[in-house]
C-alpha cells in the first residue's frame, strides 16, 4: 500500500472514530484541473463534534504515519475546517454548512466513494 492510500486509510478511520457523517471520498486524479488527488469530505453535528473530527484525524495520521497536516482553516469558527496534507485534502463541515457548499456537487465527475459511519 502506497503513502497515499495509508494516508487516506487513517484519515477516514480517523473521522470513523469520532462519528463523522457521510465521509466520502472524491477521487479527483483522472481531472486534469484538480490542485489535488482526493477531497474527504463530511460532516458532524455541532462545532464541538467538527473540531473532534479535525482533532481526531490529526492524531490519528501522525500517530500512525507520522504524517503532520501542511495547513489548517477555519478551528476558529468551526463551521467549516479544512485539514491539507498535500495530495489529500479533508473538508470537515457541520450539516448546514455541508448542505450550503455542496462540494460533492461541484466534483461531479470525479469518481466518489462513501464510507461507512
Amino acid at each position: 500500500m502506497g503513502n497515499n492510500e495509508l494516508l487516506l486509510q487513517y484519515i477516514i478511520e480517523g473521522l470513523q472514530e469520532k462519528k463523522g457523517k457521510e465521509i466520502v471520498n472524491i477521487d479527483l486524479r483522472k481531472l486534469d484541473y484538480a490542485a489535488c488527488d482526493n477531497f474527504v469530505i463530511c460532516h458532524g453535528d455541532s462545532g464541538t463534534q467538527v473540531k473532534a473530527l479535525a482533532g481526531s484525524v490529526e492524531d490519528k495520521v501522525d500517530e500512525k504515519i507520522s504524517v503532520r497536516v501542511r495547513h489548517r482553516e477555519g478551528l476558529e469558527n468551526a463551521s467549516w475546517i479544512l485539514l491539507d496534507y498535500g495530495d489529500i485534502v479533508v473538508h470537515i463541515f457541520i450539516k448546514e454548512a455541508r448542505d450550503y457548499y455542496k462540494l460533492e456537487d461541484l466534483w461531479g465527475d470525479a469518481d466518489i466513494t462513501m464510507f461507512n459511519e
